[in-house]
């Protein structure tokens, strides 16, 4: 495994976009820190957003995974160039020349795709640490530590996200058309398709719920389902709900069906990858 990832760090330390995209990654997951700082003021009314609690523990890990979970664009970018270098500057046929098999060029590339989300997570977890041990209000060791299976599903989830980037970067082999191909399918699920089930259970009872029983399949949808938008958890928002007469009664919790699914498209990308590799001709 190491000697897999030694061969594609080799490769990415002389590719100047990956090094250019990866310090802008991990520059805006480090600006997280700076939301802390924002301060509004209009007359009167003052918004200090570190006084919204959403830097309390255990509240953080659910809020700085989903902000960093809309920043993962950035290294799907990388994955794709990496895909597509190989076939620009013909390493892949050089690789396989030099006695690598296809299934170990997967492998590493599958083991580049672990590292990176491993490196993000244990980010997100010590920038997110950092940030609560001055700003939460609760600091007792049994809270700190709670609610830390969002930092499993933000794992989870880049494995998954950047393995459909790998398989698209080695069936489009262009990086460009293969993050065009992510976006495309990105609409195809969250427009197209959810369309067409709204219209087919239109008039039902609990159309909704029946809609999103079948959604939590498709690979985007369940990677999004890891970790459910975390804004509607603060009590400021709960606050001005119960006002108006609403309440919230969706569940935030990382549900380990959307885990299982995850794990699944990942292995299913990643043997497509190596199915389609074995039968192409280099």
């Amino acid at each position: 495994m190491f000697r897999l990832l030694s061969i594609e760090f080799h490769k990415l330390k002389y590719s100047r976009a990956s090094k250019v995209l990866s310090i802008i990654y991990f520059g805006l997951l480090t600006s997280i820190a700076l939301i802390a700082t924002v301060k509004f003021e209009f007359g009167n009314f003052k918004l200090h957003f570190a006084e919204l609690g959403i830097f309390n523990f255990p509240y953080i890990w659910h809020f700085n995974t989903y902000a960093a979970g809309i920043l993962k664009f950035f290294l799907l970018l990388v994955i794709v160039s990496m895909m597509s270098n190989e076939y620009s500057y013909k390493t892949l046929k050089q690789n396989l020349i030099d006695g690598l098999s296809k299934k170990e060029f997967i492998l590493s590339k599958f083991f580049t795709v672990i590292a990176f989300a491993l490196i993000s997570t244990i980010f997100v977890f010590v920038v997110s640490l950092i940030l609560g041990l001055i700003y939460s209000d609760y600091n007792e060791t049994s809270i700190i530590f709670s609610e830390m299976e969002y930092l499993i599903a933000f794992f989870v989830k880049l494995v998954g996200f950047f393995s459909f980037g790998l398989f698209l970067g080695i069936l489009i082999k262009r990086s460009a058309f293969a993050v065009a191909g992510m976006i495309i399918w990105l609409i195809f699920e969250a427009i197209f398709l959810k369309g067409c089930l709204y219209l087919n259970f239109r008039g039902t009872e609990n159309t909704s719920e029946k809609v999103d029983s079948i959604m939590q399949f498709l690979p985007l949808e369940s990677m999004s389902n890891l970790i459910k938008e975390p804004f509607s958890r603060l009590s400021v928002i709960r606050s001005a709900a119960n006002t108006m007469g609403e309440a919230f009664t969706k569940s935030y919790d990382v549900e380990f069906l959307s885990i299982l699914i995850v794990l699944f498209w990942t292995f299913i990308f990643i043997f497509s990858s190596y199915k389609l590799l074995e039968k192409r001709d280099l």
